[in-house]
């Protein structure tokens, strides 16, 4: 089956609930494999597991990193595996014709959406091994009714919309832009898309935000994003040199944090986490692209919703729109900081509007662009976290707002994004998530 539900919706936590109970209540699952954006992998779905207390027997391993360690969390006990799309063709490949899985869930299908694409290709030759495929997306045809045909394929071999892509064209399109005898592209025939749809009702369930989130008006969402090996090493060391450094400048005596040092220390534990800093020069250095990474692969399960992304430092900004530029190319992509751009962005005529949360905190009315908030980088500042927010969660807005939160695992994100829910406004919180680091990076001995 398909559950093609937007964003905030709960796909995941569903998800597992259900393996848990065709594993353990209904003795009907033996091994689950999910496939997942590579992010995703790392860290949503585990992080997910250990949150919900009836999930808790569920043994969830993720399989990544060297060959080496793909192949030893294979072999380790557990019920469900996660692994990145990118090694789809690869796990098919290890295993070839022993092939455990007997059940596999696609999250964000809409990746299998291409059916000369090398993940499509190495699923469809183990999917006669498979009983049982769930795909879950938020929207399955992003750019067009086309995009179906793959993912239903892989439902039911065919049988609802054929069993060829030429065969579901012929069905329901017709050409569209052509040259003489050459097709360029199709349109839908007129009444294609209900035929489609009701083809394909009794395996697929659609819901939409605004029809369950209600209440409440504004959701939040903890996106986590799992450093790589390498960049775990390099977040670590340059942690202790930045807290070494400040404390060596700052003279603080032992036990005393001052406002200064926990100003300067926040900033570049924060920068960090979103992967580049500022070095002595001025100059920016990347230490890593996994925030990038996850940033773009939540952009790309709004599918075609339109987001407002806040950032906190200027080389935040150059490093998303080449990425913005370079893998999703046809996004319309403006930096808040005319009239222009607040009148484009409400006329929705932008589909990603890049700001800092200073620029626009107070006063002004973006309901009318979106219901998505994305914050790459964040702020201790809860006022200025509210303010922010409240750019779309305003009077006219006509959606449930769902804010986005993208929080490095073992980082100062996760500090910040606790010290918000918990509606902290001193700097306690601040202060003493600095004291824990520099008690780690110190070895308890302070400078």
């Amino acid at each position: 089956m398909a559950c093609f539900a937007e964003m905030g919706l709960g796909k995941t936590v569903a998800t597992l609930d259900a393996l848990y109970k065709l594993k353990y209540e209904r003795f009907d699952m033996y091994k689950a494999l999910i496939i997942a954006p590579k992010k995703v992998a790392e860290a949503t779905w585990t992080a997910e597991q250990r949150k919900w207390s009836q999930l808790q027997g569920l043994r969830v391993v993720f399989v990544g990193g060297p060959q080496s360690a793909r192949e030893k969390a294979l072999k380790s006990e557990a019920d469900v595996y996660v692994i990145g799309r990118d090694l789809t063709q690869w796990i098919v490949d290890f295993y070839k014709l022993r092939w455990p899985f007997d059940t596999v869930v696609l999250d964000e299908s809409s990746s299998f959406k291409n059916p000369q694409a090398k993940r499509f290709r190495a699923l469809k030759t183990v999917r006669p091994k498979i009983r049982r495929l769930i795909e879950l997306t938020g929207t399955p045809a992003p750019r067009d009714l086309m995009d179906l045909w793959a993912q239903v394929y892989l439902l039911d071999g065919g049988k609802r919309l054929g069993r060829t892509l030429t065969t579901y064209r012929e069905l329901y399109f017709v050409p569209d832009k052509r040259s003489a005898a050459m097709v360029y592209s199709y349109k839908p025939r007129p009444g294609a898309a209900r035929e489609i749809y009701e083809a394909i009702a009794d395996i697929c369930i659609s819901l939409k935000a605004a029809d369950y989130l209600s209440l409440p008006e504004i959701t939040y969402q903890d996106i986590p994003v799992q450093l790589d090996p390498a960049a775990a090493v390099a977040y670590r060391r340059l942690e202790r040199e930045a807290v070494l450094q400040v404390l060596e400048e700052s003279g603080d005596e032992a036990g005393v944090i001052t406002a200064g040092t926990a100003a300067v220390l926040s900033n570049k534990l924060l920068q960090l986490c979103n992967g580049a800093v500022y070095d002595e020069a001025g100059a920016v250095q990347e230490i890593h692209g996994c925030k990038i990474v996850a940033f773009l692969e939540t952009v790309e399960a709004l599918q075609g919703e339109h987001a407002l992304v806040f950032y906190t430092y200027r080389h935040d900004l150059p490093r998303l729109q080449t990425a913005i530029a370079t893998f999703l190319p046809h996004a319309r992509m403006r930096i808040y900081s005319t009239d222009e751009d607040l009148r484009a962005w409400n006329a929705g005529e932008v589909d990603l509007l890049l700001a800092h949360p200073a620029s626009c905190c107070y006063g002004l009315n973006l309901q009318g662009g979106g219901h998505h908030v994305i914050w790459f980088g964040l702020t201790w500042s809860l006022e200025q976290y509210q303010q922010a927010n409240k750019r779309l969660h305003r009077q006219g807005q006509p959606w449930p707002v769902i804010v986005h939160h993208l929080v490095v695992q073992g980082g100062m994100d996760e500090d910040v994004i606790q010290s918000l829910q918990a509606k902290d406004r001193s700097q306690e919180a601040l202060l003493q998530a600095l004291k824990a680091r520099i008690d780690r990076a110190t070895g308890g001995q302070r400078v």
